[in-house]
């Protein structure tokens, strides 16, 4: 029986610590969407006032989107950082020093000056939190999808990893419940206090986190001897090709996002189709549907593969984009709750429950923190700038410009899940249904042999 389609995939039937380490790799992909999606709604509702004051609306969401911009522009950095610690140090240093980062960064804003009180400081000093906020959710996600996917067994791999991705849609459904709440609050204090209160959430994470044992991936590798000397040249030099692709399939789910949540959000506030709290109160609804859609998809890979799911999704969303604007043009609000459950829960739920699994596959063990963070990095880029580019196209073309990146997003997506290997087809399922049951044959042998020895 040849095993070399499943190598380096950690113990057949996955480590005991396998759902803890889910769990507890979940809790910190909540904490770091909760901190980086909170930023992402302050800039939409709140920061072009506070930190970038000027005569002109339109200017001052702009700035605020290019500051948001700036924090996926650091995320390849905290990715390129974050791939080679994990890779050369270990994934748990890495999962626990990234999360003490964003939580600080996150505290920090809360405490900032404004424009008012601060002048060109106030909007400089938000600039800086940014950056380190876009290094630690860079260097995080790897470490944490990397350690679920280790220690999870090898028929349940999507189950496993959809709990960290289910993280996102629980930290963005945190984010906006504390938005929708803190807006009663009136004043600086609407924004100010959803970044304060996150602490509590940081200081959850790294109790459960400090109790979580390293990938048997990497004790594995280390062992072998096969540690990198420059994990991440190493993986350019050799596997680029397998970057390009993740960069691609990440793109249709990340900019997806950016433009039918990120950029909705503002399209549907600065044109009166819905007022603040209905769109909160959309996407909350999306979200909390989200949390369960996650969940559901990545088990769906384990059944059929990686990549089925990847195809149908980005055709779907492919002719997706001008039917999404039809909708909320309407101004019905059941529509825009529609709207963005679709979006969200199949265009971009589908994607992320898939990505867990698929993207440490494409990578050997001993590169594969770098490459699997890299790709999904670099994507980051193009998403954090998409609501700036969504904004000029739509006084450029009205709102078909924006429904047509979102299109041409799918596109790129469905052509990287066409080019890209499946690396859970039948061939992978049936040797790991062989493995498990070999595996469970020689448990169960050594079970009355340890026995008897007594």
């Amino acid at each position: 029986m040849s095993n070399d389609a499943l190598t380096m995939r950690g113990p057949v039937a996955g480590t005991k610590d396998a759902k803890r380490v889910a769990i507890g790799s979940g809790v910190g992909a909540v904490i770091e969407t909760y901190d980086f999606i909170g930023f992402g709604t302050a800039a939409a509702l709140y920061f072009g006032t506070a930190f970038f004051p000027g005569g002109d609306p339109v200017t001052g969401t702009l700035a605020a989107f290019a500051t948001l911009g700036v924090g996926f522009a650091a995320r390849p950095l905290g990715g390129i950082l974050g791939g080679h610690l994990g890779d050369k140090v270990g994934r748990k240093p890495v999962l626990v020093g990234s999360l003490i980062l964003m939580g600080l960064a996150t505290f920090a804003i809360g405490l900032l000056p404004t424009y008012a009180t601060a002048g060109i400081i106030a909007p400089i000093l938000l600039v800086l939190v940014r950056i380190i906020q876009g290094l630690a959710f860079g260097a995080e996600w790897g470490g944490a999808i990397l350690m679920s996917y280790e220690h999870a067994p090898w028929k349940r791999k999507g189950k496993f990893t959809g709990i960290v991705q289910a993280g996102f849609p629980v930290g963005l459904l945190l984010a906006n419940l504390v938005f929708l709440a803190s807006g009663a609050l009136g004043g600086d204090w609407a924004w100010r206090v959803p970044f304060l209160a996150s602490i509590v959430l940081v200081a959850v994470g790294l109790i459960i986190r400090a109790k979580v044992p390293e990938s048997p991936v990497f004790e594995d590798v280390k062992e072998r001897g096969q540690i990198v000397k420059n994990p991440i040249v190493e993986v350019i030099r050799t596997d680029w090709r397998n970057i390009v692709r993740g960069i691609g399939l990440r793109i249709a789910e990340t900019a997806g996002y950016a433009v039918s949540i990120t950029y909705m959000i503002s399209y549907l506030h600065t044109t009166g189709l819905a007022n603040k709290s209905e769109t909160l109160v959309a996407l909350c609804v999306a979200s909390a549907i989200g949390i369960f859609a996650t969940m559901a998809w990545a088990r769906l890979t384990d059944r059929v593969g990686r990549r089925p799911v990847y195809v149908w999704s980005c055709l779907f969303a492919l002719f997706f984009g001008i039917p999404m604007f039809l909708m909320v043009n309407t101004g019905l609000f059941a529509l825009v709750i529609a709207t963005m459950v679709i979006s969200y829960a199949v265009c971009q739920n589908s994607l992320a429950g898939a990505q867990g699994s698929w993207f440490p596959e494409l990578f050997n063990a001993n590169t594969r923190s770098s490459g699997a963070s890299l790709a999904y990095q670099i994507s980051a880029m193009v998403s954090g700038f998409t609501p700036f580019v969504t904004t000029l196209l739509f006084l450029w073309l009205g709102w078909v410009g924006p429904a047509l990146l979102f299109s041409f997003y799918a596109g790129i997506g469905l052509w990287a899940a066409l080019v890209t290997r499946e690396t859970w087809g039948r061939r992978e399922r049936k040797l790991a249904d062989e493995a498990t049951i070999a595996d469970t044959a020689s448990r169960a042998a050594q079970a009355p042999a340890a026995h008897s020895h007594h």
